[in-house]
């Protein structure tokens, strides 16, 4: 069975400090680098995968590389993939994460945040990826390395998720799962 493997980068001072992330390019901090390479160790004892796809942003490139040195996966061709750029949360940018308005915004899943994107466009880009990636017969693994929002869209891909599970997903900075996609006819 093929495998899509995704990883969120690790933390960043943003992160740390539980405000709203978006397309802000702010790299690692010392405890993200070390997630990172928590996260290749725990790659390194699985299949290789055959190819690696990454957000153009700091955070997750530093991530990857993180990743493959300490996976072993240095022979690995890493893309640049922009689909897999986090979310434009618009003016919520660098808001607390528990914001009242960000909280109700991030529910009206077909609006736009303001100036942003909603979770419909980020669904347009992110789908048709994955599609591409599940119809490629060249490749069994293949390994992600995006942002929260992005996460939180695949897994909705992989599993139904009902309005407030998809909400309240979380993969936490430096963390991998792993999706199964079945074989097609």
């Amino acid at each position: 069975m093929k495998q899509i493997m995704v990883v969120r980068h690790g933390e960043t001072e943003w992160n740390k400090k539980d405000v709203v992330l978006g397309r802000t390019d702010i790299p690692l901090d010392e405890h993200g680098e070390a997630q990172a390479r928590e996260a290749g160790r725990k790659l390194a004892g699985m299949t290789a995968p055959e190819a690696v796809y990454v957000s153009p942003m700091l955070r997750t490139r530093q991530t990857v590389r993180l990743i493959c040195e300490a996976a072993g996966f240095s022979d690995v061709p890493v893309t640049v993939e922009p689909r897999l750029i986090e979310q434009d949360f618009g003016s919520f940018e660098g808001a607390a994460r528990d914001d009242e308005a960000y909280q109700r915004a991030k529910r009206e899943f077909l609006m736009r945040f303001p100036g942003g994107e909603s979770y419909l466009d980020v669904a347009v880009r992110v789908y048709p990826f994955l599609d591409e990636l599940c119809r490629d017969a060249d490749r069994d693994t293949v390994l992600l390395v995006t942002h929260g929002g992005i996460c939180r869209m695949i897994r909705s891909y992989f599993i139904d998720l009902e309005n407030e599970e998809f909400v309240r997903f979380y993969q936490p900075n430096g963390t991998v799962e792993i999706y199964g996609v079945p074989p097609r006819d």
